[in-house]
């Protein structure tokens, strides 16, 4: 074989191989907008509430209507490249995050090799924001690599300093209970006159919150919390459905300030809302809009009624165990 014919498949290889990994995660241009120069990464990654289909669309949402880049990342299937929620140890594309200027993620039992999770790590230790979703709140699950440095993130993680996890230690919250019958009862949020900060910035232009997710138990926040949202169960998944008068309320959303092991602080949001279908909620939509350009400290640039409408057609799955749609790559969700 020819020096030049080696050189050429080198080069074909080299070509392959960057195409299939940037493949395995999506990219959308910022256009105009206060968000203009800034990077989200969207992390997602669980089996039941289909946020591989609900990140990007609120990333085309940010990117198309605020300026945001926004690089969206999915649990792959490594042999075929697919996206496969139930993959639990396989987020490719994790290094982005070093460009990051806000984190949301939104998985769920999580094992990440420590390749992958150092950039969490190393993001965490920046000071930069966070904003989670529904089962962000146990976003990890250390059953298999205990020993490893990032076990700490385990939803029942018993390290000091470390009780509870990324979602006790981070959002303020680990996994608890489900408060309201999963499956059977909705979400209401009570906005009016609940509220903690009728004039917070996240809230402006928020007026009707339900959802098709129930409510989440919530033990105790932090002190340094603010409830934005209370939730309620309603009787039944009719959105229009009353809510159960003997059910106790809980938050659903809130604020909060992260100080990491160095004391560098950063803002965090937290909603224990978010299902796919959750977000044919208009309302919902601009409450995490808002969230996200409050944690990267734009809340300046909230409108009073911040425009969330589709960039693309969207039709989420309901949520459940075994219901993501099969054979679906990165790539599907490209904008044309």
């Amino acid at each position: 074989m020819t020096d030049m014919r080696k050189y050429f498949l080198s080069f074909i290889f080299l070509w392959a191989s960057a195409a299939f990994a940037q493949n395995q995660w999506v990219f959308y241009k910022g256009k105009q907008g206060p968000g203009k120069g800034k990077h989200i990464v969207w992390i997602s990654g669980d089996e039941e509430y289909r946020s591989e289909e609900a990140l990007p669309m609120l990333a085309q949402i940010l990117s198309a209507k605020y300026g945001f880049d926004c690089t969206v990342l999915f649990s792959i299937d490594p042999d075929n490249g697919t996206i496969d929620p139930a993959n639990q140890t396989h987020i490719p594309g994790l290094a982005n995050l070093a460009s990051a200027d806000l984190m949301v993620i939104f998985t769920r039992f999580r094992e990440l090799p420590d390749k992958q999770m150092q950039y969490i790590d190393q993001y965490l230790a920046s000071g930069k924001p966070v904003a989670a979703m529904r089962t962000s709140t146990h976003a990890f699950n250390y059953k298999r690599n205990q020993g490893s440095p990032y076990a700490k993130y385990d939803f029942q993680s018993a390290v000091k300093g470390w009780e509870g996890g990324f979602g006790k230690r981070v959002l303020g919250e680990t996994w608890v209970d489900h408060h309201g019958k999963h499956g059977v009862e909705g979400t209401r949020g009570l906005i009016d006159g609940i509220r903690q900060k009728a004039d917070h910035p996240v809230l402006r232009g928020v007026k009707d919150i339900w959802c098709y997710t129930d409510v989440y138990a919530i033990r105790q926040l932090p002190g340094d919390a603010e409830t934005l949202v209370y939730g309620q169960s309603t009787s039944s998944l009719d959105p229009a459905s009353a809510v159960k008068q003997d059910a106790s309320i809980m938050p659903v959303a809130w604020t909060r300030t992260y100080t990491n092991e160095t004391g560098k602080k950063a803002r965090v949001f937290a909603t224990t809302m978010g299902a796919s279908i959750d977000l044919l909620n208009e309302d919902l939509r601009r409450l995490l809009v808002n969230a996200c350009l409050w944690a990267v400290n734009l809340e300046e640039r909230i409108q009073e009624r911040s425009d969330v409408g589709f960039i693309s057609p969207y039709h989420p799955t309901m949520f459940g165990f075994d219901r993501a749609k099969k054979g679906v790559r990165p790539s599907d969700f490209s904008l044309k």
